[in-house]
């Protein structure tokens, strides 16, 4: 029988149950758990960026009719020499896979937001080109976007609050970079 208060206790009738014995017993060696404290930072931190970009991506949607992952590869292209860049590195540097790209680049041309174009320097590639029509939804977007940012976000931490949160994300990008995680991310206008 289960301890009084434990999860077990509320396991319904008929439930395979899962003892920790017999979960131990087909872990890894040496798997590291997560502390009590770890469990809730881990959670919280899980949660809060989940309903972070959820928050975004709606306000975009309504607002303006863009999808977050839009937006950001707009963004991307806004600041790329020439508004253009390769289909390839347009994947990259907004962490998606070319497939994914290529099928929300498809949605953007066909509002006009985007053109592909043949690479010059290789006849095998293509590029991504942000059109005025695009750079107009963008500006027309980034006041609410940015609001959103700011209300949800930077509004509810401190300066110092800022700061940190911008070095355990640096800390933890430079992570996966270095780990072969993630493509190398280009950094924002004005980061040093």
């Amino acid at each position: 029988m289960a301890p009084p208060g434990s999860a077990l206790q509320d396991t319904p009738p008929g439930t395979p149950v899962v003892t920790p014995e017999a979960a131990a017993a087909h872990e890894p060696a040496g798997t590291r758990w997560l502390d009590d404290d770890e469990q809730v930072t881990w959670r919280t931190f899980l949660s809060a960026t989940q309903l972070l970009l959820d928050r975004f991506d709606r306000q975009l949607q309504r607002d303006s009719g863009i999808l977050l992952t839009y937006y950001e590869m707009l963004v991307r292209l806004s600041e790329a020499p020439g508004r253009s860049l390769r289909m390839s590195e347009l994947a990259e540097s907004s962490l998606s896979s070319r497939s994914r790209v290529s099928h929300a680049v498809a949605r953007m041309e066909e509002r006009g937001w985007i053109q592909r174009q043949a690479c010059p320097t290789d006849g095998r590639g293509f590029l991504a080109v942000l059109t005025d029509e695009g750079r107009a939804a963008l500006a027309a977007a980034a006041p609410g976007h940015v609001e959103t940012v700011r209300a949800t976000l930077f509004d509810r931490l401190s300066p110092e609050q800022q700061r940190q949160l911008r070095e355990i994300s640096t800390v933890l990008l430079t992570h996966l970079q270095d780990t072969g995680s993630v493509s190398p991310v280009p950094p924002a206008p004005g980061a040093a």
